[in-house]
């Protein structure tokens, strides 16, 4: 069986990653999971996806624990502890990793026993962001190497179509880009094996007293404490105010946040808080003036 597991921030296109991967397989005349993991954040939070692909009926279920492949969208949630993005790679672990930097540097600040593969991408263009799951899927499908060009385009077409025909283009270029670029690594992702259920071991058990009070429930004492949680973390494109065309109406931007990150000066200036901004672009698309841009966030500075 093949277990792939995806990384990347919200809409990087994670799940569209694992979805056309998914159908992919399914073209191929696989049995087929694919399934996304997150919670209710918003784009920049990390999430994950998981596909399986196999001969066989997949009788496993959940998150994938000792993956075969794991594609890393955003080379930054490597050093993020909540993306859990090395968790369970071993030896047999191909990890992609895509991003600027080269795959000997990134094998040696890991310390990783697997192989390590690297696929640039051009950050400076936020357009291409929308894209980025097209090409992790089209990088995964080849470093497979059980899948053919027209299966992967198939499974592509099945998952983007809605999105127009210029968007299919797209997508199809990127992906065959990647499918391209890794093709001297083509196949060098293994089918893992069964996990034995011979040696297994049950967690621990810790016997905590048991409450005296009919009704509990948690109690947080300390005010503020949401503000020491700085979600400006999972920003990839960050809001910029370009003052000189700024209406100081005061209020759009600042009522449309949805983090209530804008706060607004006594003369009607909005300043925003790029500690708790998670870069969601509501404000962008609500200004009236057009006075917000949105630039990525690698090399914006402080």
């Amino acid at each position: 069986m093949y277990r792939i597991r995806f990384h990347g921030r919200g809409g990087q296109g994670m799940k569209t990653a694992s979805r056309i991967l998914g159908s992919a397989f399914f073209c191929a005349g696989y049995e087929v999971q694919d399934a996304p993991h997150y919670g209710a954040e918003r784009r920049g939070a990390p999430i994950s996806a998981c596909v399986r692909a196999a001969r066989r009926p997949i009788e496993e279920r959940g998150i994938v624990r000792r993956p075969d492949l794991v594609v890393v969208a955003d080379d930054s949630l490597l050093s993020v502890v909540a993306g859990e993005i090395l968790q369970g790679i071993d030896s047999h672990t191909v990890l992609l990793i895509v991003g600027g930097e080269a795959q000997e540097r990134w094998k040696a600040r890991l310390g990783v026993a697997g192989t390590v593969l690297t696929l640039a991408s051009d950050p400076a263009d936020p357009g291409e962001l929308r894209f980025l799951g097209v090409l992790c899927a089209g990088a995964a499908a080849r470093l497979i190497g059980v899948l053919d060009w027209e299966e992967l385009r198939q499974g592509l077409r099945d998952e983007v179509a809605a999105l127009g025909e210029a968007a299919v283009v797209r997508s199809e270029i990127l992906a065959e880009a990647a499918w391209q670029h890794l093709a001297v690594h083509a196949g060098c992702v293994k089918e893992g094996g069964n996990v034995p259920a011979a040696g297994y071991a049950p967690p621990d058990w810790i016997d905590l007293q048991a409450e005296t009070a009919d009704l509990s429930t948690a109690a947080i004492h300390g005010g503020l404490t949401s503000v020491e949680v700085k979600t400006g973390l999972w920003r990839t494109l960050r809001p910029v105010i370009d003052y000189d065309h700024c209406n100081r109406c005061w209020w759009v931007c600042s009522e449309f946040c949805p983090d209530s990150a804008i706060a607004v000066s006594a003369d009607g200036t909005p300043q925003i808080d790029y500690d708790h901004c998670k870069g969601c672009l509501v404000c962008v698309a609500s200004c009236p003036t057009h006075a917000i841009r949105a630039i990525p966030e690698q090399g914006a500075g402080p």
